[in-house]
């Protein structure tokens, strides 16, 4: 194997923001589907730590312009895991301290990691009585802000600087593939499958988006449940979500997740979190089923790194009950988001906003317009109960 070295040095990154972006694609070919049929998927693992250090970057970097954030104050957001890798970098190359707030789902080797980074992991002990994991979470965050003066929150749900920080993969997305006509995106706080259709609908206003959910979240409508799953879904209702842009909808479960990363792994060495076995799942379908000459791209967040204690372990899977049973060939259908409790892979073509649905809370209301959180802490209407959150 030739080795390729860097001689040029303009060519070289000054710093580590300078690794994020320009992410490759690679060809996935549809598994069971006639030879040629296949889709793109942006590999966002290629970031230093996943795709989330686009919007940690960039939020931060708009809160420093408007003094929102001032210099050496502390960045304090609640995460799963992903966004704080690139709040960690953003605290790094800005020089904030970091605060983040997560629930004992967290991967203990993801907590060892984010330490080593810098950051300072808080984690919530037990679950609201009513909101469960993420409303503790929440509500920690608003206490450590309170407690630190000059402190900030992205507000990653709810703020707009999340969606924006997109338009660049968006970019690359159109450079590095020409034509777009599907856009499929996992959903969690609305940020990417946001921001990035909206560019791509102004390239290619014919263009269909596909939002790919797993069981148990609330962000297009379905009850809130306890999930397995963390990258996507929600069990609050994030304003930064573009229901409109929406052509349809997948939930997806755990097992199906599990298989369709299992098996990318061993095909093409490409593949992922829980994220990117739902997406995958999702877009080889409709590789599969659309006409042949369909441009299909779908944005994988992250590579396999974090989950080698959970989509990767056996014994997990074993324990979980989500090995050994691969997805059916085509999703069941729904004519309505609230239409039934979906449990596998489902999809509906209705996309509405849950808080326009009968069955949304009527004790909640979103914002008119969405704007980052100040020294009060998140906002955003909450769900009746809940587990993890988007990233």
């Amino acid at each position: 194997m030739q080795s390729h070295l860097t001689t040029d040095p303009t060519s070289a990154h000054p710093t580590i923001s300078g690794l994020v972006g320009n992410t490759p694609v690679v060809r996935v070919s549809a598994p069971g589907g006639p030879p040629g049929r296949g889709f793109w998927a942006k590999l966002e693992g290629f970031n230093p730590g996943g795709i989330k250090d686009r919007p940690g970057l960039h939020m931060v970097e708009r809160a420093r312009a408007r003094g929102e954030l001032r210099p050496g104050g502390r960045i304090v957001e609640s995460t799963s895991g992903t966004l704080g890798l690139g709040l960690a970098l953003a605290g790094m190359v800005y020089g904030h301290p970091v605060t983040l707030v997560t629930d004992p789902g967290l991967e203990p080797s993801m907590t060892r990691l984010l330490t080593a980074y810098g950051a300072e992991v808080d984690m919530v002990a037990e679950p609201h009585p009513e909101g469960g994991w993420q409303q503790a979470r929440r509500d920690r965050v608003a206490q450590l802000l309170d407690r630190h003066p000059e402190s900030w929150c992205p507000d990653q749900y709810n703020n707009p600087d999340n969606t924006t920080a997109y338009t660049p993969l968006a970019l690359e997305l159109a450079s590095q593939l020409g034509h777009i006509d599907v856009l499929v995106c996992s959903v969690g706080t609305g940020g990417h499958s946001a921001g990035i259709s909206r560019v791509l609908r102004q390239l290619y206003p014919e263009l269909r988006v596909v939002g790919v959910d797993t069981i148990g979240s609330t962000i297009f409508g379905q009850p809130a449940r306890t999930r397995l799953m963390r990258g996507l879904g929600s069990s609050i209702y994030p304003r930064n979500v573009a229901y409109e842009n929406f052509s349809e909808v997948h939930w997806v479960a755990p097992r199906e997740a599990v298989w369709t990363c299992r098996q990318l792994a061993s095909s093409h060495y490409a593949t992922g979190g829980w994220s990117v076995g739902a997406v995958a799942l999702v877009a080889g379908w409709l590789a599969r089923t659309l006409p042949a000459d369909t441009r299909i791209a779908a944005v994988f967040p992250d590579g396999p790194q974090r989950y080698l204690e959970t989509v990767y372990d056996d014994e997990y899977c074993a324990l979980n009950g989500l090995l050994g049973v691969p997805p059916a060939e085509e999703p069941d259908a729904v004519s309505r988001p609230d239409e039934t409790e979906v449990t596998r892979w489902t999809r509906c073509t209705e996309v509405l906003d849950p808080l326009t649905l009968s069955s949304a809370p009527t004790s909640t209301s979103a914002p008119s317009s969405p704007a980052p959180s100040g020294p009060s802490g998140p906002s955003g209407p909450s769900a009746p109960s809940s587990s993890e959150e988007g990233r």
